[in-house]
């Protein structure tokens, strides 16, 4: 890839849209609508659809110019936890996919399949989309008294609206609007959570399962290695799981196109991963194959998900923990650093000398798929921020809510996934190996969604629904965080946000019953189906 076609691809990755001062929309009237989403997320289609078909005139905006964020964007191998749980929007959304394959529900696909969806739906509802416009840095945001009466854009473009809703990972909008938040991992006495803050050694899959020395000749930390102190059992921390790119990949040679090299590629940023291979040679007998470095599920068009796997793999630990805080320059710095890392990942193990032959020629079996984000160089245009900024809302989900406190009178959706965090760090240990800390992988049981999770504290913003970065504990948020509640509790944001215009109300006065009666209408799962049999509010399509 040369230097120009790389800048093209930083440009289209981070979103980036050059409009200050330009001058373009310079005394243009404000828009006005009853809704403004930001962020064209999947939760972000769902609650700008859900919005628009209970009668709102609704605008979504976004950064970019795609739509449907990681399910679009690259994990194609949904996260769905016990499917009947799943309903409404979110639900609807993966029965239309399995249409276009001539099957009645598909979980497992293409990602052009699921943008094209994606805006089948915004289309069919009717929703403004405004593209390739980012809220203005800082100073996006005016309100009066408790509301947010309006946002301003990069170009200067303003738009008002009677309700808000930040649906982007960032929460950049929840932000400049003054909402109480948080990022990193909480302590164990924060909420009594057994399983906050630093982690011990749990699922062996993803740790080093052989011996390795992180340490170079001269004695300092090869590179993807933190320096420490790795911190205590429990206790908190500001640090971030690991983001990485979901690869969309193929062995089909007629849709296949080559690794990238990129610019600023060293192979020895991945010394830690040649030496992991060696061990694994050495301890096995034979070199690994792809599998043991990666998961690669497979999906519809001979095409792979490809996510993180073993001790050193495609997330790029300790890479995100600047992330939530960060201004836009020094986001689009790591989405660039994350490119390059999983870019150079790929590359080396397809061309390094180091690498067994036997591995780097099954890499070489596999390529991008040329007719996946086919304006970003066949490489997905989302990064995968499994987690940043979190909401301190009107109510903090946390452990005992997905495992035992589990039904909310103020239910708007269920989840049922595993509560699921990515390492955090990776860290020598005090005998000279090296390990990665973070992992949390805990079966959890179908719990119930509240409607506060998505409300800011009393007094903060009166017309601000945050279906994204909600109101959740680290270990509570690894569950919740999976796309299919995303898309369940943005149908919810919606339909509290028509409610909140037709009857004049802050969303934190929106009737309950009322609100769950329209989500029960549209065929969301409120309540966990009874002996197989749905119970009332659980209503599967």
């Amino acid at each position: 890839m040369t230097s120009r076609a790389a800048l093209r691809l930083w440009f289209s990755l981070v979103c980036i849209t050059l409009m200050y001062s330009s001058g373009v929309l310079v005394g243009q009237s404000p828009q006005t609508f009853d809704l403004v989403v930001y962020g064209a997320t999947a939760s972000g289609v769902a609650t700008s659809v859900a919005a628009s078909r209970e009668g709102l005139k609704v605008a979504l905006v976004d950064p970019g110019h795609h739509v449907g964020g990681m399910v679009a964007g690259g994990l194609s191998s949904s996260d769905m936890g016990k499917q009947e749980v799943i309903g409404g929007i979110s639900r609807e959304f993966f029965e239309r996919v399995g249409q276009q394959y001539s099957e009645p529900i598909e979980w497992h696909f293409e990602p052009h399949v699921a943008e094209q969806v994606f805006k089948d739906l915004l289309r069919e509802a009717k929703v403004t989309t405004i593209f390739e416009k980012r809220l203005r840095e800082k100073t996006g945001i005016t309100k009066k008294g408790g509301n947010i009466a309006s946002i301003t854009l990069e170009d200067g473009e303003v738009l008002r609206a009677a309700v808000f809703a930040d649906a982007s990972y960032e929460g950049d909008l929840m932000a400049q609007a003054g909402v109480t938040y948080t990022w990193g991992r909480e302590s164990t006495s924060d909420y009594g959570e057994a399983l906050a803050g630093g982690r011990g050694r749990q699922r062996p899959d993803h740790h080093f399962n052989v011996r390795v020395s992180p340490y170079a000749a001269d004695g300092s930390l090869l590179p993807e290695v933190y320096a420490g102190p790795k911190g205590a059992m429990g206790q908190g921390d500001k640090k971030v799981q690991a983001y990485g790119f979901r690869m969309c990949l193929t062995n089909n040679k007629g849709d296949e196109v080559p690794f990238p090299k990129p610019d600023n590629y060293n192979p020895y940023r991945y010394e830690l991963l040649k030496r992991l291979i060696a061990a694994m040679t050495e301890a096995k007998g034979h070199p690994p194959v792809m599998h043991d470095l990666m998961i690669m599920s497979k999906l519809k068009g001979e095409k792979f998900d490809i996510n993180s796997f073993g001790g050193f793999s495609t997330d790029h630990i300790g890479g995100s923990w600047d992330y939530p805080k960060a201004d836009y320059k020094r986001q689009a710095e790591i989405w660039k650093d994350h490119y390059e890392y999983d870019a150079g990942f790929f590359y080396f193990l397809a061309n390094d000398a180091s690498v067994p032959l036997s591995l780097r020629n099954e890499m070489n079996e596999y390529g991008l798929a040329k007719d996946e984000f086919v304006d970003s160089h066949n490489w997905p245009w989302q990064l995968y921020i499994r987690e940043g900024r979190r909401m301190i809302g009107s109510y903090v989900m946390t452990q005992k809510d997905i495992q035992t406190d589990l039904t909310k009178q103020d239910s708007i959706g269920m989840g049922s996934y595993q509560s699921d965090s990515h390492h955090v760090q990776r860290v020598a240990t005090a005998d000279g190996a090296v390990e990665n800390e973070g992992e949390m992988y805990v079966e959890t049981k179908p719990y119930e969604i509240p409607y506060r999770m998505i409300l800011p504290r009393k007094g903060e913003v009166d017309n601000l629904l945050v279906p994204v970065c909600f109101s959740a504990s680290h270990v509570a948020y690894s569950t919740i965080r999976m796309e299919p509640q995303y898309m369940i509790i943005g149908q919810a944001a919606g339909v509290a946000a028509a409610i909140s215009v037709r009857e004049k109300l802050p969303v934190a006065a929106v009737p309950i019953p009322e609100l769950q009666r329209r989500l029960i209408e549209g065929h969301a799962v409120l309540h966990e189906p009874v002996d197989g049999r749905p119970s009332e509010g659980a209503n599967p399509r």
